[in-house]
């Protein structure tokens, strides 16, 4: 589903993007009551209404874009509960689009955080939806407590549980999903103050 080069402009590119949305969004997400734009637009608007800056609220957007863009088929497939290394492949797609570093990183994140919660609060782990569960498996399970020293010394490990907690309450059905054109907005203007 990738393209195999990316847009040569940042409209081009914001157009590609949202265009997966359009053309995957509405696919169940991963055995969650929403489907897959549901459940990343509300996590970006539980990012806008705690105040958090274009760069946190797009992360939001889309941390779990790796899912769209991921190529069709099985053999990367959590036993259909999505993409393996979707976290990697959103924020790599991301990359090679001109969005920033930091955008990426949270976007690869926020995996890690749900790996860290599980290894420091026992009752996270039992607080998984059923789907968030079996795909921890695939992701590595519970952090050692080496990998959670190392978690915890990321400058941005606090807002990295802000994402995951987005993730996790981003879940609501019958909650309609608002226009999409301030995001667009969004990430245009993050493109263009990108350096070039």
């Amino acid at each position: 589903m990738t393209p195999s080069s990316p847009p040569t402009t940042p409209q081009a590119t914001v157009d590609a993007l949202f265009a997966l949305y359009d053309a995957r969004g509405h696919d169940d997400y991963i055995g969650e009551p929403v489907s897959q734009l549901e459940h990343m637009w509300q996590a970006a608007a539980l990012a806008a209404a705690e105040g958090y800056e274009d760069e946190v609220v797009l992360a939001a957007f889309f941390h779990d874009l790796g899912h769209l863009c991921a190529p069709d088929g099985d053999a990367g497939s959590m036993d259909g509960f999505g993409a393996v290394d979707h976290e990697r492949l959103g924020a790599d797609y991301l990359r090679a689009r001109g969005f920033s570093e930091r955008l990426a990183a949270l976007v690869e994140s926020h995996v890690l955080a749900k790996r860290y919660l599980t290894h420091k609060q026992p009752a996270y782990l039992r607080r998984l939806s059923p789907a968030s569960l079996a795909t921890l498996a695939f992701q590595g399970g519970p952090m050692s407590a080496a990998e959670a020293t190392a978690f915890e010394q990321n400058p941005d490990a606090d807002l990295i549980l802000r994402l995951r907690d987005w993730d996790d309450r981003a879940k609501e059905e019958h909650r309609p999903v608002g226009s999409l054109e301030h995001l667009k907005r969004m990430a245009l203007r993050h493109l263009l103050r990108q350096p070039r």
